[in-house]
């Protein structure tokens, strides 16, 4: 130790050639700790911005029409096929020469009301999907390294496997490396 401070010339000339490596490190590898503060503060900043957006107290009349507006196609769907259902039962003639009136629309039509559909419900599923909780992460397993927790019979077992009962678990038993 005596080599290196009589060549660099004391402790604070060294801490400056320390700082000065880091310094020049963080130039061709960037600083971890600050890349995330700085995402970070572009989250909460992003997350602000788009707060604002929602901060309406209470929706007008014209909101509350298109939002129950909004909840009636999918019931619509439901009880229109019950409906079909009963009216197929109730006047079968009737029925019968509705759907061979259903034959003569053209197949372009129905691929049009097959997208309007799958993109409507698509995009509803797709809303919520970006909106459902995350989970919560899965905990890390218990450190092998932690202290004695009183237990004398886990004491006594990790005695008996010879010292504290922690083993390298990426060796192989019976192999030396």
């Amino acid at each position: 130790m005596g080599l290196i401070s009589r060549i660099f010339g004391g402790a604070a000339a060294t801490g400056a050639l320390g700082q000065a490596v880091v310094d020049i490190a963080e130039v061709f590898t960037p600083n971890a700790t600050g890349r995330m503060q700085a995402a970070q503060a572009a989250y909460i900043a992003a997350l602000d911005e788009f707060g604002t957006e929602f901060q309406v107290v209470r929706p007008g009349a014209f909101d509350r029409f298109v939002n129950g507006l909004n909840r009636l196609p999918r019931p619509m769907l439901a009880f229109g096929t019950l409906g079909l259902f009963v009216y197929a039962m109730a006047d079968p003639e009737g029925f019968a020469r509705r759907m061979t009136g259903l034959n003569h629309v053209p197949e372009p039509l129905w691929w049009l009301l097959a997208a309007i559909v799958g993109f409507y419900f698509g995009a509803r599923e797709a809303h919520y999907l970006r909106a459902r909780p995350v989970a919560p992460a899965i905990s890390a397993p218990a450190d092998p390294a932690a202290p004695d927790t009183g237990n004398p019979a886990l004491r006594e077992w990790r005695q008996s496997r010879g010292g504290d009962g922690r083993q390298d678990r990426h060796k192989e038993p019976g192999r030396d490396r």
